[in-house]
């Protein structure tokens, strides 16, 4: 077999041929036989971590089979040791693995007889293993989606790569951390998703062969996550609409808002819970109550469904109370009639309303205007109750005034 033909054998007859090889033994000083044929022609082919040799079999009879001896290159010398013992003289291959990526070795073979004698030892073969394969040599990332960060690559050409090996750095430590593994040498991406918003990572890969060699990191790159919308700002409450409140706040120049979500409690200390989401930028929260007060604070959320971190202080709004209560000021009878008149405390009242009670019936007398009222439909001998109430604009009534008593006096 020539040189040419050697070198064209595939990677897998190197594995084939390996079988040759024994466990290494530990050699005495070894005992020169001349008469024994040398070893020649030598020839290698080399790997990575694998070096195979083949040299031309000699079949004399006085052979045993062969002697590997090589050099260790952490000594940083060319002396020799026995690796490995091939006891067939019919043999003619040989692989060295589990070698140093790119690293030099010397080689010497020799024959042995039955009686341990050893030839003349070879001629020295140098020869080193391959580089490392390297990384990939193009790595990008993907910067501003939410809570993730997607890394592509251009995918390695040596055809041996089965996966690759993704690592990062979170900058809260110098130590990179193996975060996946992603199959196929022709893959192309990762999405590291569950990561921190608004937040700096590093990442690189190694390549890994179906051998299980490992390459030298990549480049480094850096991506940032998207950061949460900003929170929104002036939020206000009305307190004086009756049965609802209206919350508005400013409007978000940020393009990618979606809506906004609107938090409410009965107590600013209690758990806000999540009420309603507009994409507007009010809300009329309609309430069946008169004076109720409820606590608000209002977020953003965009298009990713990051949402915007909480006001750290409420918004205290409330529904318009009743207006406040009138008091009678006077009550008086000519035997005619009853003269009514009262006072009010509270300037949004816009009418009044009577509650005239008398032997057992009552009788509601609405829409006055005045402060007060003469009452011309009584019968004399008769005992009237009287209490005032208060209307605002938007109907809301006040509590019943303290009611006073009056008799009309019996005809004489």
């Amino acid at each position: 077999m020539n040189i040419l033909r050697l070198m064209a054998l595939p990677v897998v007859s190197i594995l084939i041929f390996s079988g040759c090889q024994t466990t290494p033994q530990t050699p005495n000083k070894p005992v020169i036989d001349p008469s024994l044929p040398t070893v020649s022609g030598i020839k290698t082919l080399s790997d990575i971590t694998e070096i195979g040799f083949e040299w031309k079999p000699n079949y004399n009879e006085r052979v045993v089979g062969y002697y590997v001896y090589r050099s260790n290159p952490k000594e940083h010398s060319t002396k020799l040791h026995r690796i490995a013992t091939i006891k067939d003289r019919y043999s003619s291959h040989f692989v060295d693995t589990k070698l140093t990526p790119q690293t030099q070795y010397f080689y010497r073979f020799s024959s042995f007889s039955a009686k341990n004698r050893e030839s003349v030892p070879s001629e020295m073969v140098t020869v080193s293993t391959n580089k490392m394969i390297p990384s990939v040599a193009f790595l990008k990332a993907i910067v501003g989606l939410p809570n993730r960060v997607k890394i592509i690559w251009r995918p390695q050409e040596y055809p041996r790569v089965s996966a690759y090996l993704i690592e990062r750095n979170d900058l809260s430590s110098t130590r990179w951390k193996q975060i996946a593994k992603v199959d196929g040498r022709l893959s192309a991406e990762y999405i590291d998703s569950g990561l921190k918003n608004d937040y700096l990572y590093k990442y690189r890969i190694r390549v890994k062969t179906y051998d299980g060699l490992i390459s030298k990191p990549s480049q480094i790159v850096e991506a940032q996550t998207k950061p949460l919308p900003p929170m929104v700002e002036n939020v206000r409450a009305t307190t004086n609409l009756p049965k609802k409140i209206i919350i508005s706040w400013d409007i978000d120049k940020k393009p990618d808002i979606s809506f906004y979500k609107v938090y409410r409690t009965i107590n600013p200390i209690l758990f806000y819970s999540y009420y309603a989401k507009t994409k507007d930028t009010k809300f009329e929260d309609l309430v069946n109550d008169n004076g109720k007060t409820y606590y608000y604070k209002v977020t953003a959320v965009d298009t990713d469904g990051l949402e915007s971190l909480r006001q750290s202080s409420p918004i205290a709004g409330s529904t318009l109370g009743i207006p406040g209560s009138v008091s009678i000021t006077s009550i008086k009878q000519d035997g005619r009639s009853i003269m009514l008149t009262w006072n009010s405390s509270d300037n949004r009242a816009v009418s009044y309303n009577i509650i005239k009670e008398f032997n057992g019936k009552t009788q509601n007398i609405t829409g006055l205007s005045s402060f007060s009222f003469q009452d011309k439909d009584v019968i004399p001998g008769v005992e009237y109750k009287y209490s005032v109430i208060a209307i605002d604009t938007y109907g809301l009534e006040s509590e019943p005034s303290e009611p006073v008593v009056i008799t009309m006096p019996k005809d004489k």
